[in-house]
């Protein structure tokens, strides 16, 4: 996306869909910039927070429950639904949705005007794997 282009979303009226992904792929050097935002070492990072990938050599995020979605990631605070390493957060993170619109933001607005509730969350929930 341009620098200056005008977005289509807003991340502070969304319940945090993009953390319920199942698969948060992150590389070495977000385990290191969340290494130095969380003051801890790297190796314990990557212990803690990330786990094998279904994928060779792919690392994804660990998730935690959800009441909404099933399953999130670990670091969204789940009263607030926002970022509680935002600073840093990883490079997927930080360039999502990698346009000037959201599908989820479309759709959620969309519900919301239909159900005339400002509030309303559609029902998303993913499943954990058994």
């Amino acid at each position: 996306m341009s620098a200056g282009a005008p977005v289509f979303y807003c991340c502070n009226r969304c319940p945090a869909y993009c953390c319920s992904y199942p698969r948060i792929p992150i590389d070495t050097d977000d385990v290191n910039r969340l290494a130095a935002y969380l003051n801890l070492p790297p190796e314990t990072v990557a212990r803690k927070f990330t786990k094998k990938g279904e994928v060779p050599g792919e690392i994804i995020l660990r998730h935690q429950p959800d009441e909404t979605y099933g399953t999130v990631c670990r670091f969204l605070n789940l009263e607030t639904r926002r970022c509680t390493v935002y600073e840093g957060r990883p490079a997927i993170c930080r360039t999502y949705p990698g346009a000037n619109r959201c599908g989820y933001y479309d759709f959620l607005s969309f519900e919301r005007r239909v159900q005339e509730d400002p509030e309303f969350i559609p029902s998303t929930y993913n499943q954990p794997k058994r």
